[in-house]
């Protein structure tokens, strides 16, 4: 580990950021033996088995059954070391696409990085896509390998895979006992061993048989650096999805943001619960904590707070990473099941994937013993940039600082809410503390996109002015902490202000009876836009016009009247993406289509 990573206190800070280099993180990984260049999956697997590192437990799967199976550094390595030469029997290597349809199972792990060491490139997809999600983006990908289960395969890939003609080798994972059943045969109409599958083309293979059959030795051939290694797809709720490019270098950021951001040590276990099937599941679940050589805990269950507390305490985790969603239900669960379970070990909590209101930090030093640190990135970021550091000052509400090595800037808005760019390109930072706008970064760090797959356009409209765009509204306060404000087509302009509808939806949040809450403006000819909510009731709490105004009135006194939602309406089944936000351009077509309930307030103070 690099010495100038560490930030242990916020005096440091600046220090740090003029101390750090990417040239000395880079140093701090090893490298190809001989100077061959640098691998993601060498980095992450074969480096730590030269030495007593080989023993050390990688990844522990946690069963739905209660079943628990485990990965030493070697195993994984010889695991990996046969999937890259059972794609390389397939004449499968650098730079073809291998697709991943899997949940949180142990061949997911194998083949990602088994990929990475033929010097393919990985594209996970979310398991709980359906057909035409799969299609689109298999589609986009090219992928010539796609490794799946039998009923994913069946349910969403053999109703389309006659239009899918890059797609030329099916590898299924587990019998009909669904994912991460072990090693029986495989179905979907091939015996799993290269039989044609009737009427759809292309052999369907077994992952299990592939492996038995293959080497457990392999030499990663020469990396360069900027090789492609991971495409990740973004969730596609603004338009059509992007498939965004990484490379090997990229390695250089998950191991110095595993470090700054999440203070990862070797001895440390750790637990990332974001689905693999997502930038984070990869970048933090998978490559980072491998990276620093810790052990890494997969549950492959669903979220239910008394497991989720059971797992902290059993396996001992000392840093988890988690969504604010996630935090929000275990709040809802109550202190006390918290406090019935030995949370001694849990030292650092982080939390990514959209704002976490103050509350819960608060929550988080009250339940946990620690506060969650929030952190922000993006799936073109390909890593943490801005983040409440450890050992640092934690400010409830806020995103954090800019890491040592990321160059941030808030550059003043047009008319459409976005950077205002010159005809000249030029763009113009907003060096006062208070005022909202887009932010930007400073193009250069490793784990930046190479590009959006066939789509070069859309790639070069993300920078201005020798600035990545990132589409995000922020506010910087006096001291240089960041304020989430809201994506630029979703902040809302009401009576000449500026609100972010994560901050009315955090105000709600805070209320007991609320469960989710989601905030939008809604035209009018006034005011330009009346902040309008939606919320989700918890268990225990009925809708009713006495409700509604209690709620109008909470927000109000915590809010203040400019930015305080108008008008409130009920909804038990607000509209998210598969990764778990809320789409507000749904909640706007719900609020064209008709009044809330008629519940808007007159035009108040």
């Amino acid at each position: 580990m690099v010495p100038n990573l560490v930030v242990p206190t916020v005096g440091d800070y600046e220090a740090a950021r003029a101390a750090f280099s990417w040239a000395d993180a880079r140093a701090g990984l090893d490298g190809l033996p001989g100077g061959r260049g640098l691998n993601i999956a060498h980095e992450a697997v074969d480096r730590h088995t030269a030495g007593p590192g080989r023993d050390r437990v990688a990844l522990r799967w946690l069963r739905r059954d209660g079943s628990v199976t485990a990965a030493t550094y070697g195993d994984l390595a010889r695991a990996t070391n046969r999937f890259a030469n059972a794609l390389r029997d397939l004449a499968v290597g650098r730079g073809d696409r291998v697709v991943t349809l899997l949940g949180r199972v142990p061949e997911l792990y194998v083949t990602v990085l088994g990929v990475l060491k033929n010097r393919g490139v990985a594209c996970p997809l979310f398991a709980a896509y359906g057909p035409e999600p799969v299609r689109r983006r298999l589609a986009l990908s090219g992928g010539r390998v796609l490794v799946t289960t039998p009923a994913l395969y069946r349910r969403t890939v053999a109703p389309v895979r006659h239009e899918l003609p890059d797609l030329e080798h099916v590898v299924l994972v587990g019998g009909d006992g669904g994912p991460g059943s072990g090693g029986r045969e495989a179905g979907a109409g091939g015996s799993g061993t290269g039989e044609p599958d009737p009427g759809r083309g292309g052999p369907v293979l077994a992952f299990d048989r592939l492996l038995a059959a293959a080497s457990d030795r392999f030499t990663i051939p020469p990396t360069d650096p900027e090789d492609r290694a991971l495409l990740h797809f973004t969730s596609g709720t603004t338009g059509a999805p992007k498939g965004a490019l990484h490379v090997h270098e990229a390695v250089v950021a998950h191991h110095a943001t595993g470090a700054v951001a999440l203070d990862l040590h070797p001895d440390d276990v750790f637990w990332c619960t974001a689905d693999p099937g997502w930038v984070t599941g990869v970048s933090y679940g998978l490559v980072a904590p491998l990276a620093h050589g810790v052990t890494t805990i997969v549950d492959e269950g669903d979220l239910d707070a008394a497991r989720w507390y059971r797992i902290l305490e059993e396996q001992r985790v000392t840093v988890w990473y988690t969504a604010p969603t996630a935090l929000r239900m275990l709040m809802r669960a109550g202190a006390d099941l918290a406090r019935a379970h030995d949370l001694s070990r849990l030292r650092f909590v982080a939390s990514v994937g959209e704002p976490l209101g103050p509350e819960v930090v608060v929550w988080g030093r009250e339940a946990l013993g620690v506060p969650v640190h929030d952190t922000w990135w993006q799936t073109e970021t390909g890593g943490i940039m801005v983040a409440n550091l450890a050992g640092a000052e934690v400010r409830p509400g806020s995103m954090g600082r800019p890491l040592p090595g990321v160059e941030a800037a808030v550059l003043a808005r047009g008319p459409d809410g976005r950077a205002a760019v010159a005809p000249d390109g030029a763009v113009e930072p907003v060096d006062a503390p208070g005022v909202a706008g887009e932010l930007a970064l400073r193009p250069g760090w490793p784990s930046m996109f190479r590009g959006y797959l066939h789509d070069e356009a859309r790639y070069r409209a993300c920078f201005a002015g020798g600035w990545y765009l990132t589409g995000d509204v922020v506010r910087r306060d006096a001291d240089g902490w960041l304020w989430f404000v809201g994506r630029a087509d979703d902040v809302i302009t009401t009576a000449g202000h500026l609100v972010g509808p994560s901050e009315v939806e955090s105000a709600l949040l805070a209320h007991p009876a609320v469960a989710e809450a989601g905030a939008i403006g809604v035209p009018d000819p006034v005011v330009g836009e009346v902040v309008t909510a939606f919320v989700t009731l918890g268990p225990g709490h009925a809708p009713s016009e006495e409700l509604r105004r209690h709620l109008l009135g909470f927000a109000r006194r915590r809010l203040g009247p400019a930015v305080a939602p108008r008008a409130i309406a009920f909804d038990q089944d607000l509209p998210h993406t598969t990764s778990g936000k809320i789409v507000r351009r749904l909640l706007r077509a719900r609020a064209r289509a008709a009044d809330p309930h008629g519940s808007r307030e007159g035009p108040g103070p």
